[in-house]
């Protein structure tokens, strides 16, 4: 089935990355800071489509991504709760790495209902869109036990950074948020019962 924009029902190709830019990894580590206050100008697909495939994009015909992961074994999960993006409509989005796609998980604005589960920080309704980092512990922990927590953790750490460095890189800013009710983002975002949510990063213009 197709939408009136021509994108199959609930699916939204992203536009594909780019390899290069203006910005050295150097000039990014050294202009990354942690931004909680935006301009009121939509994020673009495109925009949103970079800042994920940095976290989590395939970047090997065996599936390896732009983050590292213990074991190759990609316990994170990457949503995007979109409310002023051009291109795309208010809602909450599952990244889907293989494909470079977005898969709609719910319609309309839940900005509010995730600044309310962030204890109304203020920068999660401010931003046009924010990236939500989620995690299936077991993917991990059923090679690694106990000691996979601590892997998943670093995961995000990877993929988190990547974030930020992407985003000096696209004159935008992000903050890492992890103050929140866990049962609260994942009723906003409805997630599955076996993923916990593990981060907050709004994304904005500077």
């Amino acid at each position: 089935m197709k939408t009136s924009q021509g994108k199959a029902e609930g699916i939204i190709r992203l536009p594909p990355p780019r390899y290069d830019g203006e910005t050295s990894v150097e000039k990014a580590l050294r202009e990354r800071r942690s931004v909680r206050e935006y301009g009121n100008e939509p994020l673009t697909l495109s925009e949103i489509g970079q800042i994920l495939w940095a976290a989590q994009g395939v970047t090997s015909p065996l599936g390896l991504r732009t983050a590292p992961s213990a074991g190759a074994l990609y316990p994170l999960e990457t949503y995007v709760v979109a409310g002023d993006v051009e291109g795309l409509p208010a809602g909450v989005y599952r990244y889907k790495p293989d494909g470079h796609l977005l898969l709609q998980v719910a319609a309309g604005d839940k900005r509010g209902a995730l600044c309310s589960a962030a204890l109304s920080q203020p920068a999660v309704t401010k931003a046009p869109a924010a990236i939500v980092f989620s995690a299936v512990f077991a993917r991990t922990t059923a090679k690694y036990g106990k000691r996979g927590i601590r892997y998943v953790h670093m995961d995000l750490g990877h993929a988190t950074e990547n974030v930020y460095l992407q985003a000096v890189s696209l004159h935008l800013g992000t903050v890492f948020i992890g103050a929140f009710d866990d049962d609260s983002v994942k009723k906003a975002l409805s997630m599955p019962p076996e993923e916990e949510p593990l981060c907050i990063m709004p994304v904005g213009r500077r």
